[in-house]
């Protein structure tokens, strides 16, 4: 039967032919695609995958607790992009290593590993320096992002009341505000009037590179993540990765990743893309990773808030889709546990097999 002749049996529906064709495409993953059976708590097919990215800040998903789940389910590691105390956030990793360690001699169960990352801008109007970054190399982050939150692209796109009104422009609240607005309130950015990236910038770079630390693009704009990529080039730093590409915040082509790619820069695609709140369609993800390979793929979550599933669960829905929608185990494997060992600075030996037998029976 047509489209046109089921419409005609049910003349009342109006349904827009993208949304009709995705509902349909959906349809066809949903019932080809088979796993483990899910026994809950336990979740099943995670084993050895490694989330890069992974939110534990205040009022987020609680880090011991997502760690010890993590760990339940075989899961091979967990880099936290936020946890409590921003600005030292190795005092809080050793809180939640030295818990999760008395919870594994506990249980018995293997304790995952954690690591920490550090943000260049963790307060608005402020970019850290070459010494702070040296600094929290030496007491043990393993990845370095650039400005989010308090970045100018993200106050346009995603404007704060109460931020607004401290800067006495009280009013309706608007969807987005003007550029200049978001500069005036703080927002960072790290291109200079000569559109190259500030000193202080070049200098973190140079310490990613000297200690061949990861470094994360976070909400540039496209002309920041052009001289950040050349720049990554230029000092032959390996780990280096574009969060969420599809996100507004970062709206990247795929034309604009694979160019990316093509300089060693890995695009991260992650579960908040999928979620209900930004709406992107899995077989456009998949899609994208075929078109670009998988040699400068990854997956994370970017989950912690109570509208997102815990990061573990996130991390088995998003694999299970690109499987669904068309990557193979094997695939999978390699953007969900190898290459984010790379960034993390582990080796995943045995793990990509393991992942590979629990997915297949």
């Amino acid at each position: 039967m047509s489209i046109t002749d089921a419409l005609a049996i049910n003349p009342t529906a109006e349904v827009d032919p993208i949304v009709l064709a995705r509902f349909q495409r959906s349809y066809v993953a949903r019932r080809g695609y088979k796993d483990d059976v899910q026994r809950p708590p336990a979740t099943m097919g995670v084993k050895g995958v490694i989330d890069i990215h992974c939110h534990a800040h205040e009022g987020q998903q609680d880090a011991l607790a997502v760690a010890q789940h993590a760990s339940a389910n075989g899961m091979g590691g967990i880099l936290f992009k936020t946890l409590p105390g921003r600005q030292k956030p190795m005092d809080t990793l050793r809180k939640v290593q030295t818990e999760l360690q008395r919870w594994s001699d506990q249980t018995g169960i293997e304790a995952c590993p954690t690591w920490a990352a550090w943000n260049v801008g963790n307060r608005l109007g402020h970019l850290a320096n070459a010494e702070d970054a040296r600094e929290q190399i030496a007491d043990g982050i393993r990845a370095i992002w650039m400005p989010n939150n308090t970045h100018a692209n993200t106050l346009m796109l995603t404007p704060n009341r109460s931020m607004l009104e401290k800067a006495g422009k009280p009013g309706d609240m608007p969807d987005s505000i003007p550029w200049e607005l978001a500069r005036e309130l703080g927002g960072n950015y790290l291109l200079g009037e000569d559109m190259k990236l500030l000193p202080q910038v070049r200098e973190i770079f140079e310490l990613i590179a000297e200690h061949d630390l990861a470094v994360v693009f976070g909400h540039a704009t496209h002309a920041e993540i052009y001289e950040m990529a050349e720049l990554v080039q230029r000092l032959g730093i390996r780990k280096a990765f574009v969060d969420h590409p599809f996100s507004p915040f970062v709206a990247l082509s795929v034309a604009q990743m694979k160019e990316l790619t093509g300089y060693g820069i890995y695009m991260n695609f992650t579960f908040d893309e999928l979620s209900p709140l930004l709406g992107l369609n899995p077989a456009v993800m998949c899609s994208a990773i075929q078109e670009l390979g998988t040699e400068y793929v990854t997956l994370s979550s970017d989950c912690g808030e109570p509208l997102f599933p815990n990061s573990v669960e996130a991390m088995r829905q998003i694999r299970a889709y690109m499987c669904a929608f068309g990557l193979s185990h094997e695939e999978v494997d390699r953007i969900s546990i190898t290459n984010p060992g790379k960034i993390v600075g582990v080796v995943p030996s045995g793990l990509a097999a393991t992942a590979s037998a629990v997915l297949s029976t």
